[in-house]
This record gives C-alpha cells, sequence and structure tokens, in this order.
C-alpha cells in the first residue's frame, strides 16, 4: 500500500459538522509546515523532531504551530491524515496474484525509498501515541481500499466465498514488512512476488474462510 500517495485532529475532539480543508495562505502554511516534518523526520530522527525546529525549517512563527498542531503528535498525526485522504486504489491486473503481487511491490517501494519516510513515520508511530492512532486510521483505511482485490477474486472464482479480505491482506503483505521492517534484510522485490503468490494459492485452497 503506497505510503507516498491518517486523521482528524487527535489532540482534541472534532468540532461538529463536516471538517473543511483550509485555504489560500492557511493551506500554504500547512503545506510547508508538514514538509518540515518529513524533512526533519528523516533526516534527524524523531528526538530531534520538535515544534521549534519545525518552526524554523518551515519559515513560520512558532506560535502558529503551537496554536494549530499543539506538539509534535499533531504534526505527525496530520502528516497521516494527508496520506490518509489520498485517492490511491488498488491495481486491478484481473487475477488474484497479480493484485497482490502489485500491492506487494508498492510497499516494497515505499520501505526501500530514498528518503526512508515511510519506516521513520512507522518508528516514530512507536514514540507518539498520536502518531500510532493516525497510523492505525491509515491501515484501517488502507485495508478497506484494498479489500475490492479480494472481493473481485472471488467474483472471478479463484477464492471461496466468504474470504476474510482483511486476513488474506495481511498474510500477503506481512512477509515483505517483517523483512524489511524488523529483520532489515534488505529483501530484494523478489520477495514480495512470492509471497503474493502464496497469499493467492492460500486463498484458493480457502484458508481464509473462517472455520
Amino acid at each position: 500500500m503506497d505510503e507516498s500517495s491518517p486523521a482528524t485532529r487527535i489532540t482534541e475532539p472534532p468540532p461538529a459538522g463536516p471538517t473543511r480543508r483550509p485555504g489560500g495562505r492557511s493551506a500554504q502554511v500547512r503545506r510547508r509546515v508538514l514538509d518540515a516534518v518529513t524533512a526533519l523526520l528523516v533526516e534527524r530522527g524523531y528526538d530531534a523532531l520538535t515544534v521549534d525546529a519545525v518552526a524554523e525549517r518551515a519559515g513560520t512563527h512558532r506560535t502558529t504551530v503551537y496554536r494549530r498542531w499543539r506538539d509534535v503528535g499533531g504534526l505527525l498525526a496530520d502528516v497521516l491524515a494527508e496520506a490518509t485522504g489520498d485517492d490511491w486504489r488498488p491495481p486491478d491486473t484481473g487475477s488474484l496474484d497479480g493484485d497482490l503481487t502489485a500491492i506487494n511491490l508498492q510497499v516494497h517501494a515505499a520501505l526501500t525509498d530514498d528518503p526512508p519516510l515511510t519506516g521513520a513515520l512507522i518508528a516514530a508511530s512507536f514514540r507518539s501515541p498520536p502518531a500510532a492512532e493516525a497510523l492505525r486510521v491509515f491501515w484501517a483505511d488502507r485495508y478497506d481500499r484494498c479489500a475490492v482485490v479480494v472481493h473481485r477474486a472471488v467474483a472471478r472464482g479463484e477464492a471461496p466465498a466468504g474470504t476474510d479480505a482483511r486476513a488474506l491482506l495481511v498474510a500477503a503483505t506481512a512477509p515483505v514488512y517483517h523483512e524489511l521492517l524488523l529483520l532489515r534484510t534488505g529483501a530484494d522485490a523478489a520477495l514480495a512476488r512470492r509471497a503474493a503468490r502464496t497469499a493467492a494459492l492460500a486463498a484458493a485452497a480457502g484458508a481464509f474462510v473462517p472455520v
């Protein structure tokens, strides 16, 4: 799930009614601030990510950042919220194996990208509760969008009715995250293809139909 491609302000309850993204100068300030957050996170790591450093990098006053985002957790949450608000959709290759492979290759690309923003955001989520919650929302959104891959497979007869979409998608993508984030093996893209193929074969055998 392409992360270049979560969430409401976590520090306080959302306002009543629909949330509107700021426009004009406010949007420009937000863009500069979020760009500063990601740049500093990649360059210096979570421990060096402060509101003052972000304000300086973004060329805006620290009170502006404090007033809108309050703290580092709020800044990270907004970075992830922006990612959740994109229009990414999973590819349709015509087969379950192909779809899962395409998704896994995007995951692999995101985790091996330079600069390593995806890995840095995941690491930061272990240090910041607001970022952790925002990342949870991001993952939930991505898996919800990818469920159509499984629905298409069931309609084509590649997987039995009742296949658990979330379980199948997790099984397909987990080996890539495990190798690159936990073991840090630097696995090549062949791993993404093998993991997708294995999950597709397991799905065809009914492994993801709840008993």
